[in-house]
């Protein structure tokens, strides 16, 4: 299936709102909403879209620029922070489009390497960041201590 890539738009806040909660479950609508005009308004962040050729969402991915991401060797650092693709479009190639414009939309700006992260246990993405062309390059255990 052919698959079409462009950066998100006020336009696309209904769709990605729905995207985001397929990937993202434990927050609330508000919260997403509330992180998408935050990232319309940003000058350090975009979020993509893939589409069929009949226009339908296939998937999304967001990326920030971050000014340190672990394991990079520059700084800023652009990072993706999510990507997600609809069961239906999945081993299609759609995450593979979505990373190639990614990649070009970075590279154009000047930027040399991409950052990103999953959950230990997300088995499924290390995978797919691997054949993204991802090199694991560190696990870590995150602490905190509430006060």
């Amino acid at each position: 299936m052919e698959f079409s890539v462009r950066e998100m738009t006020e336009a696309d806040r209904a769709v990605w709102a729905e995207m985001r909660v397929a990937l993202w479950p434990g927050h609330s609508r508000e919260a997403h909403a509330n992180d998408i005009g935050e990232i319309l308004r940003a000058l350090d962040a975009c979020g993509f879209i893939a589409q069929t050729a009949a226009g339908q969402p296939a998937g999304f991915a967001e990326l920030a620029i971050r000014k340190y991401a672990n394991g990079c060797e520059s700084s800023p650092v652009p990072f993706l922070e999510g990507i997600w693709i609809g069961p239906q479009f999945r081993r299609q190639g759609a995450a593979g489009r979505l990373i190639a414009y990614i990649e070009a939309f970075v590279t154009a700006r000047g930027f040399r390497e991409i950052g990103s992260d999953a959950q230990i246990e997300n088995w499924v993405s290390h995978a797919a960041h691997a054949r993204w062309g991802f090199s694991e390059i560190e696990r870590v255990v995150y602490f905190r201590k509430v006060l």
